[in-house]
């Protein structure tokens, strides 16, 4: 039996640098340079980490590329986007610049508002119940306002209110919805707080107990659009513009189809979310709730022929992001990021965020419906198939380029490759 525990007291406790030395001890690790791979934690300072997150000990770092070409409301945009995985970023600039003479994306938002949620049990009357705290609406609006005095004064604060009776294996559910304006903020604190705040007065109007109170993070009041047009003679006529119709209709109607289809949107909404300090899973989570808010799991996208023959997309989507709060201030590369895009609200980051949501999704669909999507991947993807076979600088190139010819990316055949490579060198 194992002797080593797990069970480390006042680990929180210590330093960076001890709490590696703690798990490379438990671990068993000789420090072959591993030490220092934890504590090199690049342009985000080690004490920064450290508050960020619970019992750091190094940090992730992703790569960051731009895109290129975008052309969003009549203003011209260079976007940061952060992901580890080859073809994404290029495919956004390829998508972008075939739509760019012809006037690029138009966006626009549906609000900024976020729903808390207030689960009420054990309610002897709910639809009694359910009307008592509708009347209350200016009651629960002062106290809530009362809450984040800042937000209103910066034109946010409480909006609206909703009740539902929703049934359960225990009985019918009350469930409270707070609809608050958070503005520039994400705002899962602001409304949070508004929750904890109204629940002993809930069960004080309606009976019952108060359990859950908390944001959710299917933001169908903070829904950002995209749309943009794509001419036939810039994505190679109307057989290519067949193809991603019929794709799509396939992804409408197949939820095995739209999981690989939503995954290609998100490949580009999450990479610009991680970008600006941003909560990926809020958004990720928000997007497959709304993808599945017919009762089926279905497209985020749409795709038509214009009455002029020409291709048509658009996307809407749940993008609860924000600028105050949380890594979007701290991280020193969120800050640079946003300032690239010279971004001045979160709806402003939420449009170009769909925007770039809707180029990826064009860029999968139309490699799906001509020469597969592994061609241009793969071709990406060689390189770190090279790297990883351990050729180094003009290597790295002609090992890649030699994968593709043969058509074969794999990591024994890089290493072969590269193994006659350097014995023609000598």
């Amino acid at each position: 039996m194992s002797t080593k525990t797990s069970r480390i007291s006042g680990f929180h406790k210590l330093s960076v640098p001890e709490r590696v030395d703690k798990v490379m001890a438990f671990a068993g690790l000789e420090d072959d340079g591993l030490r220092a791979q934890f504590l090199d934690t690049g342009n985000l300072p080690v004490d920064l980490a450290d508050r960020l997150i619970e019992n750091a000990v190094g940090t992730m770092n992703i790569p960051v590329g731009v895109a290129t070409n975008l052309l969003i409301d009549g203003k011209d945009y260079l976007v940061p986007m952060a992901t580890e995985e080859s073809s994404v970023v290029a495919a956004v600039c390829n998508a972008a610049r075939q739509c760019y003479e012809s006037g690029g994306f138009t966006t626009s938002m549906s609000g900024t508002c976020m729903i808390a949620q207030v689960q009420l049990v054990d309610v002897p009357d709910p639809a009694h119940a359910r009307l008592a705290i509708l009347e209350r609406i200016e009651d629960i609006r002062s106290l809530c306002d009362a809450c984040d005095p800042v937000l209103v004064k910066l034109g946010g604060g409480f909006r609206d209110l909703e009740v539902r009776i929703v049934d359960s294996a225990h009985g019918p559910m009350v469930i409270t919805h707070l609809i608050v304006d958070t503005r520039d903020a994400m705002g899962a604190n602001a409304v949070n707080t508004m929750a904890e705040k109204l629940a002993s007065h809930l069960e004080g109007w309606a009976g019952g107990r108060v359990y859950l109170r908390i944001l959710s993070n299917l933001a169908d009041r903070r829904l950002a659009r995209a749309r943009c047009v794509w001419k036939l003679d810039a994505i190679g006529g109307p057989e290519v513009r067949d193809g991603i119709v019929r794709a799509y209709e396939f992804a409408l109607m197949d939820p095995y189809r739209a999981a690989t289809h939503n995954k290609g949107i998100m490949n580009g909404v999450t990479a610009v979310v991680m970008a600006t300090g941003n909560d990926t899973r809020a958004v990720e989570a928000g997007a497959h709730a709304y993808a599945a808010r017919k009762g089926w799991y279905s497209s985020l996208s749409q795709w038509e022929v214009t009455a002029a023959g020409d291709l048509a997309g658009s996307l809407e989507m749940p993008m609860a992001v924000g600028l105050i709060g949380g890594a979007t201030k701290l991280h020193p590369m969120a800050r640079a990021s946003l300032r690239v895009m010279d971004i001045q609200s979160a709806q402003q980051l939420a449009r170009v965020i769909a925007a770039v949501g809707l180029a990826q999704n064009f860029s999968a669909l139309k490699a799906l419906a001509t020469e597969g999507v592994q061609k241009g991947h793969m071709s990406l993807h060689s390189q770190n198939i090279a790297l990883m076979a351990g050729a180094v600088g003009d290597e790295i190139s002609i090992v890649a380029r030699r994968l593709v010819e043969l058509g074969t990316v794999r990591i024994d055949v890089a290493e072969d490759t590269l193994r006659a490579l350097r014995a023609r060198e000598d």
